[in-house]
């Protein structure tokens, strides 16, 4: 008995192994519990998990609502190879679908929430041979205006993205400042050395040689066009002057 019961166990395990025998099962994940505001837009989040090889022609993803109150349960949304949305109930109108079947995430968008809309949404996968498997629900309460929580978060978030600007800003202007500092090093190392270069062509006072230009005038016979120098006068002109004063002496002889 012993020898057949372990070799029961062993063809039970190389079963196993080789993948003839799989658990078979789908694992769905939600929030659970979620907020929203009353006439916002609010996000179900539901995704899944399957032992299956996920096929898009073969998943089908279906959305139903139950109240707070007395009431039966709604159908919210159905997806089979492509979305159906509700076309009559609370719902019409109001869904949309938000998910990626590759991506294994089946969540829906319920557009400007009402306060009817209080209760819980129950997500259920199907992916054959997985078609057996756990629920996934979560409850939303809507609400007047937002609590002290989500402002705080939404404050922080606007906040941290604030500093973040501010301290990006702070470095670009260092960074700036920074190198503007460093160029002026840098041109003012490379006019030091120009300073002090001498010219190669000038001397010293003592050696240079002092240049006088002396100034001449001349003036300009408009009778003759002839050039003379006034600081010599001309024969001609004394000859001319030496007769005129012999007349003169002439003129007053006679009288």
């Amino acid at each position: 008995m012993c020898v057949k019961g372990l070799h029961f166990l062993t063809v039970l395990a190389g079963l196993a192994a080789s993948g003839v025998l799989q658990v078979s099962g789908m694992r769905i994940y939600t929030s659970g519990e979620i907020e929203a505001v009353n006439g916002t837009d609010v996000r179900l989040k539901c995704t899944f998990q399957s032992s299956a090889p996920i096929n898009v022609n073969l998943v089908v993803i279906s959305w139903t609502f139950r109240p707070l109150g007395p009431g039966r349960e709604e159908s919210v949304f159905h997806f089979q190879q492509r979305p159906y949305p509700p076309v009559e109930g609370i719902f019409r109108k109001r869904i949309v679908w938000a998910g990626d079947i590759n991506g294994r995430d089946a969540s829906i968008i319920i557009r400007e929430v009402k306060f009817t809309y209080n209760g819980t949404y129950i997500c259920q996968v199907k992916n054959p041979p997985d078609v057996h498997g756990s629920v996934g629900q979560i409850k939303l309460r809507v609400v007047t205006t937002a609590s002290f929580s989500e402002l705080l978060l939404l404050a922080l978030a606007i906040g941290g993205g604030i500093a973040v600007v501010v301290i990006l800003l702070i470095i670009i202007v260092s960074c700036r400042r920074c190198s503007k500092r460093r160029q002026r090093q840098m041109e003012g190392n490379e006019e030091a050395p120009r300073k002090e270069r001498k010219d190669p062509t000038a001397c010293h006072p003592s050696r240079a040689i002092h240049l006088y230009l002396s100034e001449t005038s001349v003036e300009i016979d408009s009778s003759d066009g002839m050039i003379s120098d006034p600081s010599t006068p001309s024969s001609s002109s004394s000859e001319d002057e030496g007769p005129s004063s012999d007349d003169e002496d002439d003129d007053d002889d006679s009288d």
